[in-house]
């Protein structure tokens, strides 16, 4: 549906009061402006700052909304990509490109991160805010990925599962950080980002007992047994899963189906 009038208007508010709230908050820091402050930049009343921003940390922290979004729309019930850890790689690597897609339509910096962490890290509020910000976001991820499987979003494994997608984006942001520090370019940051998420994205694919074998070490014997344990373990535990997926495959298959050459 093509976006509205009022619609477009509201978002250009929204877009202008959060970018000028960052711009006083990046040059005065954080604890220096009030809202009052950024409503008189903006031209407009504190009222309506309020009405598009609920806290004075929410101007700062303001992708929340779309990034809840992102998550449901990944891992819901109507997702395109099966595996959520791969659905989230591919969201996330687009928020991303778009990242540094605005960047250099700007003709901005995304080292603006190093400025971004400075004020978050120099604010408590901001820091626990941005903290509870996580666990909602995992708390989204969890809902839509125990609805599309039909459990108790309060069960074990949407909850580990959506703590581990949602650390996704920390890693990120962290990368952000490092090629920013480092004054990689913007492509070969761009490029650098991605690699961190597909290396993390992999490693949660896996059930992490690659980084557990690694952890372990192998530089004796006792070491290595311990591997092989683990290793024996996780083997174990990938044929259960999917001894269980064939039977509910099996049981959710029309009786009269074909069955495959290799059934």
């Amino acid at each position: 549906m093509a976006e509205g009038l009022r619609e477009r208007k509201k978002r250009q508010t929204r877009q202008r009061i959060s970018d000028t709230a960052t711009d006083l908050f990046f040059s005065r820091g954080f604890d220096a402006v009030r809202v009052v402050d950024v409503a008189a930049a903006c031209g407009v009343s504190e009222k309506t700052v309020y009405n598009y921003f609920p806290t004075k940390e929410s101007l700062l922290l303001d992708r929340e909304a779309h990034l809840a979004d992102v998550l449901r729309e990944a891992l819901g019930p109507t997702a395109l990509v099966a595996s959520p850890i791969e659905a989230v790689k591919q969201a996330f690597t687009a928020e991303i490109g778009a990242f540094f897609d605005r960047a250099g339509a700007a003709r901005g910096d995304f080292r603006q991160v190093l400025r971004l962490a400075e004020v978050i890290e120099s604010s408590p509020s901001l820091r626990a805010a941005q903290r509870d910000m996580v666990d909602r976001l995992a708390h989204v991820a969890a809902e839509a990925m125990a609805r599309r499987a039909g459990l108790d979003p309060l069960d074990p494994a949407p909850q580990i599962t959506a703590n581990a997608i949602t650390g996704l984006w920390a890693v990120a942001f962290r990368a952000l950080r490092r090629e920013a520090e480092a004054r990689t370019d913007d492509a070969a940051a761009h490029a650098a980002v991605v690699a961190d998420i597909e290396q993390a994205a992999s490693l949660l694919e896996t059930g992490l007992w690659s980084f557990d074998l690694l952890v372990q070490g192998h530089d004796d014997r006792d070491h290595l047994a311990s591997a092989a344990r683990a290793s024996d373990r996780s083997r174990e535990r990938v044929l259960a899963r999917l001894r269980r997926a064939r039977e509910t495959w099996a049981r959710a298959r029309p009786s009269d189906a074909p069955t495959s050459p290799g059934a």
